[in-house]
């Protein structure tokens, strides 16, 4: 792995990116020999992604490896309530929010930390919409049950800021996502988690800050989740997997003394216009692995 932080320039697609020197992106280009990888002690092991074939395919930027590989990922994430009438704002149609109580659907905001993965070391914040599976109709209550029961939810994502360009080009040019590069810190110990990210002049956008609730360590592979981003491709409906492989984690409904602190930046701006309020669940991992395929066309939504 580099260590003197010495860059690189590497090509993606059209772009032109800086990556650190001697680093995953550089050293395997997105289709790494997983012993090389099995060899860095920061992995950890890897035998989960043995099982998952990279291809070489087609993208709106050529030709890529896929999927992407996270081999050491943690991450944080609230649960909150927030007004059907606000959520349908913010969804180009045909796309429903998933109600969860009569009025009221869900927005995830979730602070990601990738301290090993494909595209060198990064991280994400996400605030997404939970919204309906393509084609699903009935009873909103039943679908929820069955995403909980299944741990697979569908949804919609508004912001996806990261702290690197080669994270920022690879999800604009090859994904469409509404990304964009800006400082980012996620710290997760089995005391406490404080993250927060800032706006592009350098100002606090988002904070948070919580207790820890008791960690749950498991088997590889005994903890599946799955969440699918439904988003546009060029014009067209495409949903986009991302499985991940769940080892350390804890849940807390109804938490307490959970501090998300807006300090005003777009992040900010966009809770306050979807009116978030009371944090249902909260999500802390502290250790996973992550597949992220590439997106699949919608024939139906």
């Amino acid at each position: 792995m580099n260590s003197n932080n010495e860059l690189i320039e590497v090509e993606f697609g059209q772009q032109k990116v800086k990556v650190p020197k001697n680093g995953y992106y550089d050293r395997f280009r997105m289709n790494p020999d997983l012993n090389e990888v099995a060899k860095d002690p920061a992995a950890g092991n890897i035998d989960f992604f043995r099982k998952i074939p990279k291809k070489l395919v087609d993208s709106r930027v050529g030709k890529v490896w896929a999927p992407n590989f996270y081999y050491r990922t943690s991450h944080v994430q609230v649960l909150m309530l927030a007004p059907l009438k606000q959520l349908k704002k913010k969804l180009p149609a045909p796309l429903q929010a998933l109600q969860a109580f009569p009025g009221y659907g869900l927005v995830a905001v979730t602070f990601f930390s990738y301290s090993v993965c494909d595209n060198d070391p990064y991280r994400e914040v996400s605030v997404a919409i939970v919204v309906r599976k393509p084609e699903v109709k009935g009873s909103h209550a039943l679908e929820l049950i069955n995403s909980i029961r299944d741990r697979h939810f569908y949804a919609h994502v508004l912001a996806l800021p990261v702290d690197t360009e080669i994270a920022r080009v690879r999800g604009v040019y090859g994904y469409q996502l509404p990304k964009w590069l800006t400082e980012i810190n996620v710290d997760i110990n089995r005391n406490e988690v404080n993250a927060g990210l800032k706006d592009t002049q350098g100002q606090s956008d988002l904070s948070l800050h919580a207790f820890t609730p008791p960690l749950k360590h498991v088997k590889s592979e005994s903890r599946m989740s799955q969440a699918t981003m439904l988003h546009q491709v060029d014009g067209a409906w495409n949903q986009t997997l991302v499985q991940s492989n769940m080892l350390s984690f804890a849940q807390k409904l109804f938490p307490k003394k959970v501090k998300l602190t807006r300090h005003g930046g777009p992040v900010s701006q966009l809770l306050d216009e979807l009116k978030t309020s009371t944090i249902l669940r909260l999500d802390v991992i502290e250790d996973a692995q992550v597949v992220l395929n590439m997106p699949k066309r919608l024939e139906k939504i």
